[in-house]
């Protein structure tokens, strides 16, 4: 077993021996002048300033949830739950703090050329991929040596969704009222540029960035990570007798060999030479899929020399994580009809435009939840669903590298602001710009995996709740049965009202507080003044702060309530009903609002009038309503679906 325990913790190890040795490589280049040096540590400060004040709530709810699961439940759980808290709020803080010092480097570099800028933006990107994963397995790992039983690791799980609910829904209300505040006075009612240093909510804007993109994207799939882990290896206690203890630590084993691929896959595609930047990260992600099929084959069939179905369901989920990350691509990028078509509706008006950006995001729906039926069925049938949930593994095997190509979107779109607001230059800020339109479709890309990873994994924890609560079936003709299913369908989009309600509120603040700047002080509009920055990230962290309560708590709160009142048949139908509910509109959200950004890009780079038309115009209204939607509300519903799963089943017992 010494040998199995070595398989458990190298790859963590060696993940955070990388990350630092990137660090290093980082923390070497060249920042750029003054004026570049000084906008990026008024957003690292901003950035700072946002997650302290995060914490500071974050803290009493961990503590008080402590208190209750060491009351209610047993200190083995407690003590898991706080390790989760823990690990997800260190990696986030750790990437955002990497993400924020690297932005005035990446464009430093693009003054050399696009390929210096986008190697340090994916670099930085990677380390956030590399402390998330490797927190994740070292944690798992760490509390399995400790107890031996997954079921009390639903703590850890329980833990990271405590930090993800409010990094997430927190930094996507945070990020997009000072996008749509910046958006709706600077380029609608002043027509100036996205980035114009004369428009106080810049520095704002790029801070939500990272606060959103960066640590609410990191907290959102490290929670997802560890989870479809601890499912995994709670169905494989089932399957023991059949097997061995191997088939337990697999997940956690195969997790490892993701992390290891991932490693190798961006070191390779370092050193090929390609001819448009796009496609060193997309070599990055097939690469490292490729070495994990490899690696994965060897792996299962050494420790469970019958394992060849279980292989079979891991490569069914890795291939599925990538076809969704492709139709999102599709549905978003401006390569492609969908968006152009959302562009081109432009030209009638703001209507237009968002009537076909949302009938593209419900069309949007149809190929994901094919895809991800077709997966849970084929390893369903390949090897019961211990391979449902071997394939939500092996979907975010590979999250490293992953997570890296999303994260890598707001680093870049920081460079493109300094590139503005320091007056690089019309073929710097050109390059930066280039950087940045990859990051829109990688952040799509991202969505959409984490969507799909999403679903999988709450699918394996509805089915470990049903196990923990003795429950063979859900009696469609129960009356409490079909309640639960109404409520928990209700569930995702009382969530998203909350979280569209509060960027609203919160934006309304930002637009308060950029007009009374323009208004008070003489010669800001003239560009002779300066803005106070400092006050509108000031308003933004206040507002923004009070929304994220509402959702996060009714999150925590409804599959409680629902348990005592109705009982654990309704429980699970709410369960059910919500990870439907849920997976469709968050789809139809994140590919909406994908497609209505880069449609104003697409008119931006000189198509259907270009900069300053009327088209233009219409298409930054879509793009506003569409912020919330890609970027606070649907993903929210990521960890809605499987946050409600893990509290579940964590209350079980005392239903």
């Amino acid at each position: 077993m010494a040998k199995g325990y070595f398989l458990l913790f190298f790859p963590p190890i060696i993940g955070f021996i990388v990350s630092f040795l990137i660090y290093l490589f980082l923390k070497k280049q060249p920042q750029g002048d003054e004026k570049m040096q000084e906008i990026s540590s008024a957003i690292q400060t901003g950035a700072k300033a946002f997650l302290n004040e995060v914490y500071k709530i974050l803290i009493v709810f961990v503590l008080v949830a402590f208190v209750l699961l060491f009351c209610f439940l047993n200190s083995k759980i407690a003590f898991s739950f706080l390790l989760g808290a823990l690990f997800s709020a260190l990696a986030g803080n750790l990437g955002m703090r990497v993400a924020t010092s690297s932005n005035s480097k990446t464009a430093e570099g693009a003054k050399k050329d696009i390929f210096t800028g986008l190697r340090i933006a994916f670099s930085s990107g990677f380390i956030m991929g590399l402390v998330v994963v490797s927190f994740g397995i070292f944690g798992v790992a760490l509390l399995y040596l400790l107890f031996k039983d997954p079921n009390i690791i639903y703590g850890f799980g329980f833990g990271a969704s405590s930090v993800a609910i409010f990094l997430r829904v927190g930094g996507g209300l945070y990020t997009k009222a000072a996008d749509v505040g910046a958006d709706l006075v600077g380029k609608v009612e002043l027509d100036i540029p996205e980035d114009d240093p004369r428009n106080p909510a810049v520095i704002a804007d790029n801070v939500g960035d990272n606060v959103g993109d960066v640590a609410g994207m990191g907290a959102d799939l490290f929670e997802s990570y560890v989870e479809a882990i601890i499912a995994t290896m709670a169905l494989g206690v089932l399957l023991v007798k059949n097997y061995s203890q191997n088939i337990v630590i697999l997940p956690v084993i195969l997790a490892g060999v993701g992390l290891i691929s991932s490693i190798l896959g961006y070191l390779i595609s370092q050193f090929i030479k390609t001819k448009k930047p796009s496609q060193t990260l997309n070599f990055g992600v097939w690469i490292s899929s490729g070495l994990m099929v490899l690696g994965s084959y060897f792996v299962i069939l050494k420790l469970i020399p019958i394992g060849t179905n279980f292989f079979v369901s891991t490569i069914i989920g890795l291939a599925c994580g990538l076809i969704i990350g492709f139709v999102s691509q599709y549905f978003t990028s401006s390569d492609w009809s969908p968006t152009k078509s959302v562009a081109e509706a432009s030209q009638k008006g703001a209507a237009t435009n968002i009537i076909m950006g949302l009938g593209l995001g419900m069309k949007s729906t149809a190929l994901p939840i094919i895809i991800v039926s077709l997966a849970m069925i084929l390893t369903y049938k390949i090897s019961g669903i211990y391979g449902v949930a071997l394939s939500g593994v092996g979907m975010l095997s590979t999250l490293a590298i992953t997570l890296a190509t999303d994260c890598y979107g707001p680093v870049a779109d920081n460079a493109a602001g300094i590139a503005e607001m320091a007056k690089l230059g019309d073929e710097v800020r050109e390059k930066a710009e280039s950087l940045d339109a990859i990051g829109n479709t990688t952040a799509a890309v991202g969505k959409g995996f984490a969507i799909g990873s999403a679903a999988l994994t709450a699918l394996a924890l509805i089915v470990s709740y049903l196990e923990a609560s003795k429950l063979e079936i859900l009696d469609l003709k129960n009356p409490i049965v079909i309640a639960g299913v109404f409520l928990g369908a209700l569930l995702p989009y009382f969530i998203s009202a909350l979280a569209m309600e509060g960027v609203g509120k919160t934006a309304s603040k930002v637009v308060e507080e950029v007009r009374r700047q323009f208004r008070e002080i003489t010669g800001l509009k003239e560009g002779e003044a300066k803005p106070d920055y400092k006050k509108c990230v000031e308003t933004i962290t206040r507002a923004s702060l009070k929304q994220m309560i509402a959702p996060g708590l009714v999150t925590v709160i409804s599959p409680i309530v629902i348990g005592f009142l109705l009982g654990k048949e309704a429980l699970g139908g709410l369960l059910i009903g919500s990870l439907a509910s849920g997976f469709l509109l968050a789809i139809m959200m994140a590919n909406s609002g994908g497609a209505w950004d880069n449609a104003k890009k697409y008119i931006e780079a000189g198509n259907f009038g270009g900069k300053h038309s009327e088209t233009h115009k219409a298409a930054v209204i879509g793009d506003t309503v569409g912020d919330p939607f890609k970027d606070t509300a649907g993903p929210s519903l990521n960890i809605l679906i499987k946050l409600i799963s893990v509290i579940a089943i964590l209350i079980v017992s005392l239903l």
